[in-house]
């Protein structure tokens, strides 16, 4: 029996969804639960898992194509009796049969034990491609090479979708490349440089995922790179513009800096870093001002609220899920730390730290990043100082923190080398007035200046 599998909603009401690339092929044997492709929304990569177990009969959309939320995706021929309706994204029916698949796309509940295995890729086969040209097989290392006739079967190679996508459109076989890196996840360098050695490109070219040359003729100080390229804008690209215009255009925005000696706070966390006890943990200067802002924001109920135009109210939070900008090569992400109020130092800088590594593997499931009551922006890791940061819709206040330079400095009277670092806090001017955002950015700045005066806020 043919059961037909429609894209569903994998969150938030969106709309649309991009194939990236799909794990299986016509005429595989699939089980529940099994990854069937990876999917980009606006928002994150999500693998989709399969609703049926039993062998696919066709694909609805090839890899790069966009599918509306709703339209077939794929089909299944399943054995015995009637086969499931598949999932429309209304959510009722998954309600009705215990077979049936779960309608936010995250698979249905499974009815063997076991991890069920992704399906092997072979040697000697590209991601999307019908295989390597002969330079590229000619370029391998010897090792990498099996001389027996028959190849064994192995698991795809650990890279991002984007790298894999910028891998296909070389025509560079990542299988290839793991053999050379070794067992970690293969970076887009990786490819530029397998690319390079077998001619696939230019030395010191590269481009951009998605690009489309228009012009191949270089200009001054500019060899060996297009005149013009032209990406689609897609993707997290596109919802993120979206959502920035909307916010500039909405909310009345208000930024204010605050320059501040984090010595103290510097010194703190070499001593923490020396500490035994937390041997393993990295405790650094973002986690701490991520504690200081959730301890701050108790004296400024405004930056952690919400206006709400259809009912005429604003809606203030009783607790803080803290939004973290990540810059991706996917573009500009804003996942969140869910009640990261309760959480200690230590929790909390975990919790940014595995948050960072999930964007940038592009790993980041809708749901986290769904909401999110105040928001932060490293923008110190680029070497800047301050800067006016967007509020992320539905926000009232977001902080830019500023790189941490040494600077001749007034202390105790006197001029010192000591280490400095600005603050910059938009907030929405409808909500939060110029006294309440200046008491929050200086209980920030006091904790930085003397990380003791956080007893005083806990």
């Amino acid at each position: 029996m043919i059961a037909e599998f429609h894209l569903p909603d994998l969150g938030e009401g969106l709309t649309e969804a991009e194939v990236v690339q799909w794990l299986v092929a016509p005429g595989d044997a699939v089980t529940l639960n099994q990854t069937l492709a990876e999917v980009e929304t606006a928002k994150a990569v999500v693998e989709l898992p399969s609703p049926y177990e039993g062998m696919v009969s066709a694909l609805h959309a090839e890899a790069g194509e966009t599918v509306a939320v709703g339209a077939p995706l794929i089909d299944f021929d399943v054995e015995g009796g009637e086969a499931p309706v598949a999932s429309s994204g209304t959510g009722q029916e998954a309600a009705a049969e215990k077979a049936q698949p779960n309608l936010v796309g995250y698979g249905a509940a499974p009815t063997t034990s076991g991890r069920p295995a992704r399906r092997a890729r072979r040697r000697g086969s590209s991601e999307g491609a019908a295989g390597p040209d002969t330079a590229v097989l000619e370029a391998a290392p010897h090792d990498a090479m099996p001389s027996t006739a028959v190849e064994p079967a192995l698991e795809r190679p650990r890279s991002t979708p984007p790298v894999r996508a910028y891998a296909k459109r070389l025509g560079v076989d990542l299988v290839l490349v793991a053999a050379e890196v070794g067992d970690r996840v293969i970076t887009r360098a990786d490819i530029d440089a397998y690319a390079e050695r077998v001619g696939l490109i230019a030395s010191g070219a590269t481009s951009t995922p998605g690009d489309s040359v228009t012009s191949t003729q270089p200009g001054p100080g500019w060899e060996g790179r297009p005149r013009e390229t032209r990406v689609p804008i897609r993707g997290v690209r596109k919802h993120t513009a979206a959502a920035m215009v909307r916010s500039a255009f909405t909310a009345p925005h208000v930024t204010v800096f605050h320059t501040v000696d984090v010595t103290s706070t510097m010194e703190m966390l070499g001593r923490l870093r020396e500490d035994k006890t937390l041997a393993g943990h990295r405790i650094g200067p973002l986690g701490v001002v991520a504690k200081a802002v959730c301890l701050a924001l108790r004296r400024a109920p405004g930056l952690n609220a919400r206006w709400d135009e259809e009912a005429g109210e604003i809606v203030h939070y009783g607790y803080v899920d803290l939004g973290i900008a990540a810059a991706t090569d996917r573009g500009l992400i804003v996942p969140m730390i869910r009640d990261a109020d309760r959480m200690n130092l230590v929790e909390l800088s975990a919790a940014v730290r595995d948050l960072a590594e999930t964007a940038r593997a592009g790993k980041t499931s809708p749901a986290e990043l769904a909401g999110g009551t105040f928001s932060l922006s490293n923008i110190g890791v680029f070497g800047v100082d301050a800067g006016t940061p967007i509020l992320p819709p539905g926000q009232s206040g977001i902080l830019a923190i500023g790189t941490v330079r040494k600077q001749p400095w007034e202390y105790r009277g006197e001029i010192a080398l000591r280490q400095v670092m600005t603050l910059s806090l938009s907030f929405d001017h409808r909500l939060v007035d110029g006294a309440e955002g200046a008491t929050f950015l200086k209980d920030v700045a006091d904790i930085l200046e003397d990380p003791g005066r956080a007893m005083l806020l806990s």
